[in-house]
């Protein structure tokens, strides 16, 4: 399996490109509604539980430009944290039924719930075999069983947002194309000491993924790992670049959850986020804006590759419905809408249009620069850690919050926090995943 899941990594940067923004539904039913000849779908209505597009934002578009297409059966949306997440597959699961039809998660979040608990959509699989979903996606939604658990769903990364008028600063004989975490730092300083403001910002506010930029791209950038190489010298020398880095950081950082709104505004010039944080920068204003790859640190340029899916559990009030609906949420039409309703790539082997819009076209070639930089190599989201997630989010937070902010010894920092990330994976007993090296138990720090 864990072979798998390392090819899937590398098959998102082939299809983090694709796109189906150009055509129709490709031939699939307009609303989920049954072809001629084809079971009935049942009209029962059901729960899209999702750990994903909680946003008050990205929810909204997720049912007025989306959801609203499918007429099949009646689908309310309602997003959750992982933890609670799998507690209610789990609870209704026992009860022998429940309100939940379809869920829709990463690839992660699946590690907490027993392959058991879902429905085998290897049918379903079959009868969409043309879409062109990427063979490795496939093999990953199995989940290591010989079931298809999950169909894929969307896709994203993160990158880098750059305002032009930074490009004036950027270090001597560097490319923003490919620079590195201390480039970065210059960079920053550079701007800084020229304008008199700091105008490079890191997504630190109390709902940023601060902490997934830490796990798949500062981490392995330094130190080849994560958990095996949390507390190890080469953490400690990304732990005090990070702390050069943020003196030349806009301090409103703190509070800054997704980039987008203070590169709008001026305050931010150069953000490191999410592509669906960052996409509303270049939506307001597309010619102010370049995309580019993460900075790469002594050990490569590592990035994170983030899948999601879509399952039915087997406590489905609506079976049928609920694969009449993934078979919508999977078409062509549908899968460009979610790029332009919520900035998630699609999962479908097709090219990108020429008449992408000029935001999205930016967002584009980011992603496919970063993907394809010589130095590039994929880390994967957490795996197997359920409702220890938020635990182990907050352990990579409170070292950056110890170290970075408070100012607090470095190795100090790192030997505390250590134990208490390896407590979190003894009691999930989660083996390693990319970057770490594979494992037979828990994932151990070295």
């Amino acid at each position: 399996m864990r072979h798998a899941r390392v090819a899937a990594a590398f098959a998102l940067v082939a299809a983090i490109l694709a796109s189906a923004c150009g055509g129709g539904t490709g031939g699939a039913p307009s609303g989920g509604t049954a072809a001629p000849g084809a079971a009935a779908v049942s009209s029962d209505p059901f729960v899209m539980l999702s750990t994903q597009l909680n946003t008050v934002t990205e929810s909204e578009a997720l049912r007025s430009q989306i959801l609203s297409g499918f007429t099949a059966a009646k689908v309310e949306f309602r997003g959750e944290e992982a933890g609670p997440f799998a507690d209610r597959i789990a609870a209704e699961a026992k009860a022998g039924k429940g309100t939940v039809g379809v869920i829709g998660a990463l690839h992660g979040d699946f590690g907490a719930i027993s392959a058991d608990l879902f429905e085998d959509l290897g049918p379903l699989a079959t009868k969409l075999k043309d879409r062109g979903f990427p063979a490795e996606f496939m093999e990953l939604g199995k989940l290591g069983t010989s079931k298809q658990i999950y169909i894929p769903w969307m896709q994203a990364t993160y990158i880098l947002g750059v305002n032009k008028q930074a490009l004036q600063y950027l270090p001597s004989g560097a490319s923003v194309d490919n620079i590195t975490y201390t480039q970065l730092t210059e960079w920053c300083k550079n701007i800084a000491d020229k304008t008199g403001r700091k105008r490079c910002g890191l997504p630190a506010g109390p709902k940023s993924l601060l902490h997934r930029l830490i796990q798949g791209y500062m981490y392995p950038a330094y130190t080849g790992g994560l958990v095996t190489t949390y507390k190890s010298s080469e953490a400690a020398t990304l732990w005090r670049d990070l702390k050069d880095l943020w003196q030349h950081v806009n301090p409103q950082s703190l509070q800054i959850d997704f980039m987008q709104e203070s590169m709008l505004s001026g305050e931010v010039w150069v953000g490191f986020d999410h592509v669906a944080r960052l996409v509303k920068a270049f939506e307001g204003k597309p010619n102010d804006f370049v995309a580019a790859p993460a900075p790469k640190g002594p050990k490569g340029l590592y990035y994170m590759s983030v899948l999601a899916g879509l399952a039915i559990p087997k406590s489905t009030p609506n079976k049928s419905g609920a694969e009449a609906f993934i078979d919508y949420m999977t078409t062509p039409g549908v899968q460009s809408k979610t790029l332009t309703a919520v900035s998630f790539f699609p999962v479908l082997n097709q090219a990108l249009p020429a008449d992408l819009p000029p935001h999205l076209k930016i967002e584009a070639e980011g992603v496919q620069k970063q993907s394809k930089h010589p130095d590039a190599k994929v880390a994967l989201l957490p795996v197997g850690l359920g409702a220890k997630g938020g635990e182990f989010n907050k352990v990579q937070l409170d070292t950056f919050q110890r170290i970075v902010i408070k100012g607090e010894d470095i190795q100090k920092v790192l030997n505390e926090q250590a134990a208490i990330l390896q407590n979190v994976m003894n009691d999930t007993k989660a083996p390693c995943w990319r970057p770490d090296p594979p494992s037979t138990g828990p994932c151990q720090v070295k």
